[in-house]
């Protein structure tokens, strides 16, 4: 039997006016193949083999001669390798996959093609495909594999859940056809693609490609109350209508007025601008919008949505109506309190209701669930956190969540908008009393000293998922066949390299900084948002407020990008640090690696000492007390007596290491999970029971003393933000190789004073040779495993330093030489 026709697999508009259609083989006539552009058969000027740029883009190769074969890694949008600094290899089936990264055969390097910067490596087609079909990928020279983009129409998944590229030898150059129409098309129609000649079936339909996302505006948007006027401006670029329905009462929605907003007529006739101005200040008043457009397929349009403005600065709940608010009143944050250097912050985690919930403080029952309840606490002369000497609080998602009742708990990584307060923590949610009090809130801790950040979630959202019923494929990253990305485990990723997605981020970020004066932020999930992403981010928020704080999350389900933020102004959460320290107090980690997380995780995970978060527990999983305790079930309430003592050796570790310190609330006193792993709705298990603080009242003074040396006078030897000498630390190991002593400043490249920290893990004595050189001078103890020593005490029980330490099991102590 003859082969069967070629027949359409894949198709992307590439511009306004231009297209590709994959075919499932090359396409074998010497003519080109006579496209049919629909519906309507709409007239084609040009159909020609697609340009390799383009091919290149799609693919990740393409034929440069009819032997010739070309691996090609564009530079352009969302690309997080720089070309100056990276080494990048082409790795697959061909070359042995690892074998060929560092290997200059395989090495691609920069070039142009069609006018574009790309990385590129050429190469006869022989080479890569002797044995057929070949699977390949892009890794850099340090062992980062560069993922696969969600609609790569080559993408394959291997038996082990890998994604990689594929090199067909039947899809080699002719099987890549570029059209371009005689117009401009309409984003808001759907157009279809078919071959003639073609056996029956339906038109293919045509998808958008890489320009759709960059599509964008810098005009204002939302709602902006002028004189005299409000102003709406929403991007929509695939929208068919938009209407605008407003109302003055809460009440009255079912009688909301409806408006029809105008698509704005920009050179091009696509920057997706929809506008409409009203008469009269409707400060308060309440809002939100529908959206018609193309209602087939999994970007399809629904009309019957209330869709939450992206850009509304506060709403009545999850779902909105969002709540019209003028700039006038929403003000701007006081900007006296300065945040403090990098090096220098102590910070806690937590969760605005965790907090206040137990705190003995008087609050009404409606206060406690939120911002004003907080600020009370916060007031307090006994506030925890201020007891416990952290100038830094990092604040779980205070930006609106799907949280549906006030009394709903959640920890709120489940947003809905970014620009409005948590509605449930708000007194009176109807009259946007959020703004108010989140303001008073930030204002309080700055008057305590203690800067804020903010736990932002932008790599998802949650339910109703407005933005996706603005715009699906623009705002959401999509596989080749329309299915969402879901490397958040929440069902839908951002496509956070859109042009217009990218903006919301950054807008809803200045407007934390602006409005409520957040010191900084905590990007969860930050590997979704790309590397390129997060430079820009850092660029757009450092002009505003350049001493801004920024951390990441730097993984997701996809991968881990701490390596590659390096050589960007991110800090990041330290996994390795937070596993490390579990085993090690518990005797199963060795004293080599400690060493590395003292000197703050340089070389691969930090080129400077402060882009390292150390930390040991946070709201994920269980709580430390849990992973650590000797009890059965994994149940903390209880503590033991070595319990404790692992807990201590870990407080001193964290403030003895290099980088920034992050402790979870309630850590300080034993706090306890009862071995639950996952508590995002579990209020009663997260709140702080502030009972447990006067049990284990040793413990809370014992982390504080240690925070207060860490921020104190000695401590400046830890706070380092760019990296110490070579020499700075001399380090003696023992016991088992378990066991480890280190001498900070040992070279005294930074002043004459020096400290002695010294541990054992193991629940055995040991004694630690420190050599006679070593205990010569005026070492002054400062603490034990116990507690610390205030200047002038001479308890008998103090450890000298001596050319033999006698450390007891599960202790530590700590020496000042001055």
């Amino acid at each position: 039997m003859p082969d069967p026709a070629p027949h359409i697999v894949f198709s992307r508009l590439i511009s306004l006016s231009s297209g590709v259609v994959e075919l499932d083989r090359n396409w074998p006539e010497r003519s080109a193949p006579r496209l049919i552009l629909g519906p309507g058969a709409l007239p084609l000027a040009v159909v020609e083999p697609a340009p390799p740029i383009i091919t290149g883009r799609f693919y990740g190769y393409c034929l440069i001669g009819p032997a010739e074969l070309a691996f090609v890694l564009s530079l352009g949008r969302a690309c997080d390798i720089d070309p100056l600094k990276d080494r990048v290899f082409v790795a697959g089936d061909f070359n042995g996959w690892q074998e060929a990264v560092g290997q200059v055969e395989w090495e691609m390097v920069p070039g142009e093609l069609g006018g574009e910067r790309v990385l590129i490596w050429r190469g006869p087609l022989s080479q890569v495909l002797g044995k057929g079909p070949a699977r390949f990928k892009f890794v850099t020279g340090e062992n980062l594999w560069l993922r696969v983009p969600n609609d790569a129409p080559n993408a394959v998944t291997s038996e082990d859940g890998n994604i990689n590229r594929l090199v067909d030898p039947a899809r080699t150059g002719r099987h890549l056809w570029r059209f371009i129409s005689a117009q401009p098309l309409d984003l808001a129609q759907p157009f279809t693609i078919s071959l003639a000649g073609a056996p029956a079936g339906p038109p293919f339909p045509i998808g958008l490609g890489f320009f759709f996302q960059d599509l964008e505006t810098d005009l204002p948007l939302g709602a902006r109350v002028e004189a005299g006027r409000t102003e709406f401006r929403l991007f929509a670029p695939r929208a068919l209508t938009v209407t605008l329905h407003l109302c003055e009462d809460l009440g009255d929605q079912n009688q909301a007025s409806a408006a029809a907003l105008v698509r704005r007529a920009d050179a091009e006739g696509a920057k997706g601008i929809w506008e409409l101005t009203v008469e009269g200040e409707r400060h308060g008043w309440y809002y939100w919008y529908t959206l018609d457009g193309v209602e087939s397929g999994p970007d399809g349009f629904h009309s019957d949505w209330r869709v939450l403005d992206p850009y509304a600065c506060a709403a009545v709940g999850p779902a909105g109506p969002g709540i019209i608010l003028s700039r006038q009143w929403l003000g701007r944050a006081d900007r006296q309190f300065r945040t403090p250097a990098w090096q220098d912050l102590v910070i806690a985690e937590a969760h605005v209701r965790d907090l206040t919930a137990r705190a003995p403080v008087r609050a009404g029952p409606a206060e406690r669930l939120g911002f004003t309840g907080l600020r009370h606490w916060v007031e307090s002369p006994e506030f925890y956190l201020h007891a416990l000497g952290v100038n830094c609080v990092e604040l779980q998602p205070i930006q609106q969540s799907d949280t549906v009742a006030p009394e709903t708990y959640g920890w709120g990584y489940m947003t809905t908008n970014f620009f409005s307060p948590e509605a449930s923590y708000s007194l009176a949610p109807a009259t946007a009393s959020g703004v108010r009090e989140l303001q008073d809130l930030v204002a309080a801790f700055h008057r305590r000293g203690i800067a804020v950040l903010a736990d932002v979630v932008f790599n998802h959202v949650g339910m109703p998922a407005h933005l996706m019923a603005i715009d699906r494929f623009y705002y959401f990253e999509e596989d080749h066949e329309g299915r969402l990305s879901n490397w958040s485990g929440v069902g839908n990723d951002l496509r956070a390299d859109a042009g217009m997605a990218k903006r919301l981020i950054i807008d809803a970020c200045i407007h934390l900084i602006e409005v409520y004066g957040f010191d900084g932020f905590r990007f969860d999930l930050a590997e979704l948002l790309g590397v390129d992403v997060l430079r820009d981010i850092e660029r757009a928020l450092k002009r505003v407020k350049p001493d801004v704080v920024l951390i990441a999350e730097p993984w997701s389900f996809r991968g881990h990008i701490a390596g590659a933020l390096r050589d960007t102004g991110w800090a990041s959460w330290n996994d390795g640090y937070r596993d490390f320290v579990r085993e090690y107090v518990l005797g199963r980690g060795g004293a080599d690696r400690l060493e590395y997380f003292l000197r703050g995780s340089p070389w691969y995970f930090a080129k400077w000492p402060a882009q390292t978060v150390n930390y040991t527990q946070s709201h994920d999983d269980r709580a430390w007390l849990d992973t650590i305790t000797e009890n059965p079930g994994q149940d903390g309430s209880v503590p033991t007596a070595n319990d404790q003592r692992r807990t201590r050796l870990m407080a001193a570790i964290l403030c003895m290491s290099l980088g920034i310190p992050m402790f979870a609330s309630g850590q300080d006193f034993l706090g306890t999970k009862q071995g639950v792993n996952n508590t995002y709705l579990r209020g009663d298990l997260n709140a702080l029971d502030y009972r447990r603080l006067r049990r284990f009242l040793g413990t809370h003074v014992y982390f504080a003393d240690w925070i207060r040396f860490r921020r104190g006078h000695h401590g400046r030897l830890l706070r380092q933000f760019a990296r110490p000498s070579e020499n700075f630390f001399t380090f003696i190991r023992g016991g088992e190789g378990k066991a480890l002593t280190v001498v900070v400043n040992a070279d005294r490249s930074q002043g004459s004073d020096r400290l002695l920290f010294a541990l054992n893990p193991l629940v055995d004595d040991i004694v630690l040779p420190l050599g006679a050189e070593l205990a010569t001078g005026p070492w002054r103890q400062w603490a034990d495993q116990e507690r610390f020593y205030p200047p002038g005490d001479d308890v008998g029980s103090r450890w000298p330093v001596e050319a033999e330490l006698f450390l007891p099991g599960l202790s530590c102590g700590l020496w000042v030489q001055e």
